[in-house]
């Protein structure tokens, strides 16, 4: 576990140096499948390939665009992954979850994580936006297995607020503000890489969840270790009903979650400029 101490510190000092004394990120941002062309939008840049970074996997997934891009969006300082690294891609969710760690120690407290999903609730449709209230694990591992790292957390950190009622109170009112439909939910993450089958589908939404998906949870399992505030904000791309399961395809979560880009764009400015 030493080593990872030491990856951590080598990847956050790199980033230290790349900033050339500017002010430190304030705020972390997971940009999911679709919603990566918001950091197109960040101001006074510094972009970091994930590739150039000490120890950082690499983003293999088509719509990922796999670099860190640091500036200024709504008036705050922030860190944007443009992609993520997920489970199915072979990555131990320790290394999932590296980034978030490197946030940590270079002082960021609240973390806005975004992804595409699946609607299984039935009241849902493509394209909605939909506030995580809560998750239910399905990946089938934990990031968080093994020694524990105690300058981050605790061995048995606490997960009953793992997604901020303050934040989603305040996500809810800028939602209100913009006129933007926000559903409300719980993500269950599976591991992937294929989509579920009718009968998991059934199973997942009778044990309560409304959104499944393949990420998210692992880096918010570990953000609340650290004792980040966390808000999850997903976008609905599909209608995962067991009952009425239709193919899917890549293509057509990315395609949808771009027609709803400007409004998820939109509402995460909103929120930001309101943090």
């Amino acid at each position: 576990m030493l080593e990872l101490r030491e990856k951590i510190k080598d990847a956050a000092s790199y980033i230290k140096k790349a900033l050339a004394g500017r002010e430190l990120p304030q705020i972390g941002l997971v940009l999911g499948s679709g919603l990566g062309s918001l950091a197109e939008e960040i101001e006074e840049t510094v972009i970091l390939d994930y590739a150039e970074i000490p120890h950082f996997p690499v983003s293999t997934v088509a719509g990922h665009a796999g670099r860190l891009v640091i500036g200024l969006l709504s008036g705050k300082r922030v860190m944007a992954m443009q992609g993520r690294f997920h489970y199915y891609e072979g990555y131990s969710l320790q290394e999932v979850t590296f980034p978030i760690r490197v946030m940590q120690a270079l002082g960021i407290k609240e973390l806005i994580v975004t992804n595409a999903c699946g609607g299984m609730n039935p009241t849902f449709a493509p394209g909605d936006l939909m506030l995580i209230s809560d998750h239910i694990n399905f990946i089938g591992s934990n990031p968080l297995i093994g020694p524990n790292l105690e300058e981050f957390g605790p061995r048995f950190p606490d997960m009953s607020e793992a997604y901020s009622r303050r934040l989603r109170a305040l996500a809810r009112q800028v939602a209100e503000e913009q006129g933007v439909k926000l559903q409300e939910g719980v993500y269950v993450p599976v591991s992937g890489p294929n989509y579920c089958t009718p009968a998991e589908l059934i199973f997942l939404r009778q044990i309560g969840g409304d959104a499944v998906g393949m990420s998210t949870v692992p880096e918010v399992i570990v953000a609340n270790h650290g004792g980040m505030e966390v808000l999850g904000i997903a976008c609905v791309t599909d209608m995962a009903i067991g009952e009425h399961l239709e193919k899917l395809e890549h293509e057509q979560v990315v395609a949808v979650a771009e027609q709803a880009r400007p409004r998820f764009i939109q509402l995460i400015k909103g929120i930001l400029a309101a943090m």
